[in-house]
């Protein structure tokens, strides 16, 4: 099959994680620069790695990439791009722009331009002044760093930490991405004892308990992508089919997270039941024993 070029968008930080992630997914070639990993693939693996990526923010299909010094150039190198490879007559392209270091700083005239561009390939390529937009996104990133234009499609919708099982925030609240990352960092393995002193809605404990179970993180969530023609409902079928039979039941975990808030901690045991990890973590409203004040134990 064609190869085509993804971007695993990541926090400063999180760069070597999102790698070895990567990496262990079957993609051992991937290059790094600050914030994104970039690789080979085939379109057949936009699922399983919308699914799987616990540390990255997002999933992004590179369209090109090109200099980019005036507003002619974006035209012009954007037009030519084949967004029809990818795009049907009724997909929905909002743009979204960004400029590092660039010639091109102002940011809605970028937008303006592309989506020109974009509108006016279309047109040509579908022989049709009709483009309703009623389709499924294709959200168009168009990312500037040193005069050089990076175009791409934003395969994932929703940013990949929103796993779907946070209902119930408190003030604050750490991002799923970074509290996967700190599990990951930290030297906890899961035949050990874990304990959050201050759990908040649970989200450190409840994505340890994912990651010991093998639970891929996107279960409990829809992709933009999933809504591609490109991509069969097969490949996101099967991909689905395999990350369940993929789950862990053989493990005893000791997860413990306590919060002087008793809202905070009833937030995080309907989080950990959302993620279906309930029966892995004890949570319970711990107050500051110094005070001479209980604690009070609950599952």
């Amino acid at each position: 099959m064609e190869k085509i070029t993804l971007i695993a968008i990541c926090k400063f930080g999180l760069e070597k994680l999102v790698k070895i992630e990567v990496n262990h997914l079957g993609f051992p070639d991937a290059l790094v620069s600050d914030g994104r990993i970039e690789f080979e693939a085939e379109l057949a693996d936009i699922p399983r790695l919308n699914l799987w990526l616990r540390y990255a923010d997002r999933l992004l299909l590179k369209v090109g990439e090109f200099p980019a010094l005036t507003f002619d150039d974006l035209y012009e190198q954007v037009r030519a791009l084949p967004w029809e490879t990818w795009m049907p007559v009724d997909g929905r392209f909002p743009v979204d722009a960004k400029s590092v270091k660039s010639a091109l700083q102002s940011l809605r005239s970028c937008q303006s331009i592309v989506k020109k561009a974009v509108v006016d390939r279309l047109q040509a390529a579908y022989h049709t002044a009709d483009l309703p937009e009623t389709g499924a996104e294709y959200a168009i990133q168009v990312a500037l760093l040193n005069d050089t234009a990076t175009l791409t499609l934003d395969t994932s919708g929703a940013g990949l930490h929103k796993r779907g099982y946070r209902t119930e925030t408190v003030e604050a609240p750490l991002k799923e991405t970074f509290a996967a990352g700190l599990v990951w960092l930290s030297p906890w393995r899961p035949d050990g004892l874990l304990i959050d002193p201050m759990c908040g809605s649970g989200t450190i404990l409840i994505e340890a308990a994912l990651k010991a179970r093998q639970i891929a993180p996107g279960l409990r969530r829809d992709f933009a992508s999933e809504g591609w023609p490109i991509i069969t409902t097969a490949a996101w079928r099967e991909a689905r089919e395999a990350a369940l039979a993929a789950r862990r039941s053989d493990l005893t975990l000791q997860l413990f997270g306590y919060d002087v808030d008793a809202t905070a901690v009833a937030a995080a045991r309907i989080n950990a039941a959302n993620a279906g990890v309930a029966d892995d973590i004890v949570f319970a409203q711990k107050m500051c024993a110094i005070c001479g004040l209980t604690v009070k134990l609950a599952r």
